[in-house]
Parts: C-alpha cells; structure tokens; sequence
C-alpha cells in the first residue's frame, strides 16, 4: 500500500473541499454562462494540480506508483468523456439553462465523491480478499467494451423514461415550475423539489452507472486505494470544466467512443491475462495514451458527416413544447 495513515485522506480531502468551496463561493458566486475561454483556464487548473499531485506521489513513493497514479487518472479521465455526452443529452432534454449547468454539475461531483469513496474503498478490500474478482471485473469489461463498440451511435435515450426521474416524480413532491438555480421551493404551501433537482438526481445517476465500468477498470491498474481513490477525484474535479470546453466539439470526435470501447476492452484482458503476464503499467500507459490520440487525429481528419434534418410530417407538431409546459 502507499500509505497506511488516515492523514494522508484527511489531508487529500480537506483540500479538494477547500478548492471545491472557493470555485463555488468565490469564482462562481453569480450564476452566469461558463465561456469556452474561463472553462480552458479551469482545466489547466485542475490538470496542472493533478500533475502535482502525481509529482508528489512519485516524490514520497518512487516511479511505479506515480505512473499507476497518472495511468489511473488517464483511464478515468478518458472514460469521463461519455459522461459528458449523457450529461449534454440530459442538460439538453430538460432545457437546463447554461447558467445554472454548473451548479448541477458543482452538487453533483460532491455526491460522486461519496458514492466513489464506498465503492473503491470496498472493491479494493474485496479484491485483496478475493483475488479471483480481479478475473470477473475483467470479463465483465470486456463485455463493456463489446458492447460499447456495438452499440448504434443514433439510439435514441429518453431520460424521461428512466426509472430515476420515474421514481422521483412518483415518491417526491415535484413542484410545477422552477426557481432559477434552487433545488427546493415552497409551492402551495408544501417544501417541494424542483424540476432541476431531478435533473440533479439523473446525473447523479449517471454518474453511479459509469463507475461501475471506471472503478474496475482502475483495479485493473493498481489495488492501491489510495491511487485509486484521489485519482478518481482529480479526474472527476475537472469533469465539470472540461464540459465545458468540449460541449460545443462532441461532434468533432466521433471516434472517441471506439477508443474508449478498446480501452476497455485492453484494460479488461489485462485483468484476465494477469495470472499469466502482467503488462508493465509504463505499456498500459502508451497503449491507453495513444488510442485517444489516434481516436481525436482521425477524428479530425475523417469528420462524421453532417445528418441530413429530416422535415417534419404534415400535421404534425413538436412534442417539444409539450414536455417544457409539462415540466413547468
């Protein structure tokens, strides 16, 4: 283990709350519409204390788990980009406006913490107990991974028709309209949540589904809890700028989906192949690295072609302002 003291946690945590509590209260105090310009600035800062982070780790643990810190972090960061589709998809459905997609995010990341924090800590213990789970999370990613090269690019996804926003609306008291950024109001004399808070619920979701491929992956990594854990949460910390950023450029790297499948399709034979060979991280690192830079340059230089719009049929009107007056 890299470390077997609580305060190296204590200390990781309290400085991302910190950083997280001066984003929120300082530097986005007024709500407002994040720029392309102020999310690139964001990212940098993130990225750059990642790095420092790693730079510390190979300072008071050696090289090897340094470049099991930086791979993990990789991989997480790598997979976050289908977070950021869905995240897009959903912001899209409710017609979230871009001022408030922040606060959503800045709650949500807090929620992900926790739920990470649980499931990493357990999937370590239970792999150190049961070292055969390592070949289970490994086929299991490989199915991911087939199942993520398969699968069609234009199917539709209805959030409305998840069991999350179905379970909300039936069990909590859904106020009619919204209040801007708020996720409580008073309506009718009753505490009601508003529609943003289910909004907030779905990423949250979201967010549960997609580690349940990312933390196996990283086990494939490292059975460290401590690299997994912080480098899970750097990567997750600059999610929310790095939406930002690229919200407006999802369409340009269509091929990063077929890496991410082959990333975790090597990931998962890694695992299955660890009884027999262990791949050296330094290889896993340069396999990982160079599937998302070939993904983003033939991205570029093979675009996917433009959808042609389809005309509406006659008679027929949107089933877009239904939903908005039915949200409220």
């Amino acid at each position: 283990m890299l470390t077997e003291s609580v305060w190296p946690w204590v200390g990781f945590n309290v400085f991302v709350l910190a950083m997280l509590a001066l984003d929120l209260g300082l530097f986005h105090r007024k709500e407002h519409a994040v720029s392309p310009k102020e999310a690139t600035l964001w990212t940098l800062v993130w990225v750059s204390i990642s790095l420092a982070f790693c730079a510390g780790i190979w300072h008071q643990g050696g090289r090897g788990p340094a470049l099991e810190w930086l791979t993990a972090y990789v991989v997480e960061y790598a997979l976050s980009v289908d977070n950021l589709f869905v995240f897009l998809m959903v912001f899209g459905y409710f017609r979230v406006p871009p001022q408030h997609q922040h606060r959503v995010l800045f709650w949500g990341i807090l929620g992900a913490f926790v739920m990470r924090a649980v499931l990493i800590i357990a999937g370590t213990a239970l792999v150190a107990k049961f070292h055969w789970l390592i070949y289970v999370f490994g086929a299991f990613l490989v199915f991911t991974a087939v199942k993520m090269l398969v699968a069609k690019d234009d199917e539709d996804v209805d959030p409305e028709a998840g069991f999350i926003v179905k379970m909300s609306r039936r069990l909590l008291p859904v106020a009619r309209q919204g209040d801007g950024s708020r996720f409580f109001i008073t309506e009718d004399g009753r505490r009601k949540v508003t529609p943003l808070f289910i909004v907030l619920m779905v990423v949250e979701a979201t967010d549960l589904l997609f580690a349940m491929d990312s933390i196996p992956a990283v086990l494939g990594i490292s059975k460290d809890a401590f690299i997994i854990y912080t480098s899970n949460v750097c990567a997750i910390l600059g999610l929310r700028s790095l939406f930002f950023v690229v919200s407006s450029l999802m369409e340009k790297f269509h091929l990063l989906k077929i890496a991410l499948g082959v990333i975790l399709g090597f990931v998962g034979v890694k695992m299955l192949l660890e009884y027999f060979y262990k791949i050296p991280i330094g290889i896993s690192l340069a396999v990982i690295a160079g599937c998302l830079v070939t993904a983003v340059v033939a991205s570029l230089v093979f675009p996917k072609p433009p959808e042609v719009a389809q005309a509406p049929e006659a008679g027929k009107q949107p089933e877009a302002p239904a939903r908005e007056q039915e949200r409220g």
